[in-house]
């Protein structure tokens, strides 16, 4: 299974949307150099006030452009970087991945797949109705299925560059379903 990156994107502060960049760096163990969310422990606003001192299981956030447009058949216009997204693919069904999953990107950075991404009611700020678009409910499950893409952590560094290929390695089994982290 392999797809392709779209784009990359990276903030020095925090804000909502992350700037489109011509590439990005990925730090081994700490995440997208010159990004406000890279470090080693938590760096989430709301969850530094009383978790500081976790590891940070959220360093790269991956979107799949495919949501993109979904959103857009939908009357949302969103684009890369837009929902805070370090990283857009296309062609990879980054929400079926495992946890533990390692996506090579390019040819040097790995990251591995920690979880899904939790939404938070600030995407409304950004559009009004926005957050109701980023889970579904599973009537079978009982479940809700979150659309907002992946956290990562970054086993090797490297540049991250739109063009590069994202090819998967799923661990072994038995695989672990994705929750949010």
């Amino acid at each position: 299974m392999s797809g392709t990156v779209t784009a990359v994107s990276r903030n020095a502060t925090y804000a909502f949307s992350k700037p489109n960049h011509p590439t990005i760096n990925l730090l081994a163990g700490l995440g997208v150099e010159d990004d406000v969310h890279a470090g080693r422990t938590i760096r989430h606003q709301f969850r530094m006030t009383y978790e500081p001192d976790l590891p940070n299981l959220r360093q790269v956030h991956l979107m799949h452009a495919e949501l993109f447009d979904e959103l857009a058949r939908k009357g949302f216009d969103v684009s890369a970087g837009r929902l805070g997204e370090n990283i857009t693919t296309r062609g990879v069904d980054l929400l079926a991945l495992p946890t533990g999953t390692l996506l090579r990107l390019g040819g040097q950075a790995v990251v591995e797949v920690t979880g899904l991404r939790n939404p938070c009611a600030k995407i409304n700020d950004f559009r009004p109705g926005l957050l109701g678009e980023m889970f579904v409910l599973d009537p079978d499950a009982e479940e809700f299925t979150f659309k907002a893409g992946v956290m990562a952590i970054v086993r090797h560094g490297g540049p991250v560059t739109p063009g590069d290929t994202v090819t998967v390695e799923l661990p072994p089994t038995p695989h672990r379903r994705l929750e949010r982290v």
